[in-house]
């Protein structure tokens, strides 16, 4: 066998690329548009029905047959979202841009570092914060009597739990 040169290889591609044509025009040929709106949709059967593709609108629907008949459900378009949510974005960053040039210009030199402090280090106490006391108001007795009442139920309630479960657990129901 010899190799081929770039003449033939050339000649030999365009040759299979012709054949190819012809092989494909004749499946195009053979296959005919629906009846239905001068093959406006497209169907491809799914497992839960039919899958339409509207050819002029680019929409896909689901249909499914239920007990009045067909219906048709159109898919989301993740498309529009996506574009919706790309013009909100440029929306915004434009808007901060306006903001970022009309905003003050930092003036003076910026490359200095920053005071060191430990932001955990309390501050010390001025003199007149030492002097002042704080006051916790008390809590009046009614509080306190419903405090204890909640208390006492609760406290029944664990010992009536508890006897229920020596009950059960002895045999004596």
């Amino acid at each position: 066998m010899r190799a081929l040169t770039s003449s033939t290889a050339s000649w030999l591609a365009a040759a299979t690329f012709a054949a190819l044509m012809v092989i494909s025009g004749g499946f195009v040929a053979a296959q005919s548009t629906p009846d239905s709106e001068n093959g406006r949709y497209s169907m491809t059967t799914i497992p839960e029905g039919v899958l339409r593709l509207d050819t002029r609108t680019g929409t896909v629907s689901t249909c499914t047959r239920n007990g009045a008949g067909w219906a048709c459900y159109a898919v989301p378009d993740e498309r529009s979202a996506l574009d919706a949510e790309i013009g909100r974005l440029q929306a915004e960053v434009e808007k901060l841009q306006g903001q970022l040039a009309a905003g003050p210009t930092v003036s003076g030199k910026v490359d200095e570092p920053l005071p060191k402090s430990d932001s955990l280090k309390k501050a010390e106490p001025k003199v007149a914060e030492g002097e002042r006391k704080i006051e916790i108001p008390l809590p009046s007795d009614q509080d306190v009597d419903r405090v204890m009442s909640f208390l006492e139920r609760a406290w029944r309630r664990l010992v009536d739990m508890a006897n229920r479960v020596q009950k059960d657990v002895s045999g004596k129901i």
